[in-house]
């Protein structure tokens, strides 16, 4: 198994070749203006999927979090949780049950809500970034709904930037739910791997927005 540092650095690297972490400048949904980006929904064949898979099961293991179920929320997490349950049974043979959720109740053939394995135990929310926390909560309702107690969630990328107040969308998760947000790579991670990697330019940048937006 790689160290820490060389996980994500992989990860890193991975996700750039795949046009997924991209560095520039940005605006985000928030209006700031941020000097990388990153889009999971480029994780478009079955190749990268696969790749991302073996990831996000990494990420698990190494977290040590006990869990019954794997839940996506829409649309994101769908794929992001067929491949990390994929990941899991390939590479650590542990066939965890998923399920995800639509964000209409379907009226017709089965109905409902929930697709999938059933909502019982200790449920582990899989997405790829948390940030303004709304698609989470939602999940963790649906989840505290159908009986389920939520493990934590686990996120591609932690941005370690504030919200609306002093603390990040992650911590505010944590705190208000008393549960673990396990993540593949951090902000600081990118900034350690740009390092050795990029301009001078590109690191200040980098630097810029975290003296700006960055939880302490």
């Amino acid at each position: 198994m790689p160290s820490a540092v060389e996980f994500t650095h992989e990860f890193i690297e991975f996700a750039i070749h795949r046009d997924v972490l991209k560095f520039g400048e940005f605006t985000l949904k928030s209006g700031r203006k941020s000097p990388y980006f990153f889009n999971a929904g480029l994780f478009q064949d079955g190749e990268s999927l696969a790749r991302l898979g073996q990831f996000y099961a990494q990420a698990l293991q190494a977290s040590a979090v006990s869990y019954d179920v794997l839940f996506g929320p829409p649309y994101k997490g769908i794929p992001l949780v067929s491949a990390a349950a994929i990941g899991l049974s390939t590479h650590y043979q542990r066939n965890v049950p998923y399920a995800y959720s639509r964000k209409e109740e379907k009226q017709h053939g089965e109905g409902g809500q929930l697709v999938g394995a059933e909502i019982t135990g200790r449920v582990m929310i899989v997405d790829d970034v948390i940030t303004a926390g709304t698609a989470i909560r939602g999940a963790i309702d649906l989840i505290q709904e159908q009986g389920g107690q939520v493990a934590g969630v686990v996120v591609a990328i932690d941005r370690q930037e504030k919200g609306s107040g002093q603390r990040s969308a992650i911590e505010e998760v944590e705190q208000e739910f008393q549960v673990p947000v396990i993540s593949i790579v951090k902000f600081a991670d990118i900034i350690e791997y740009l390092s050795a990697q990029s301009s001078k330019d590109q690191i200040e940048r980098m630097l810029a927005y975290r003296r700006t937006y960055g939880v302490s």
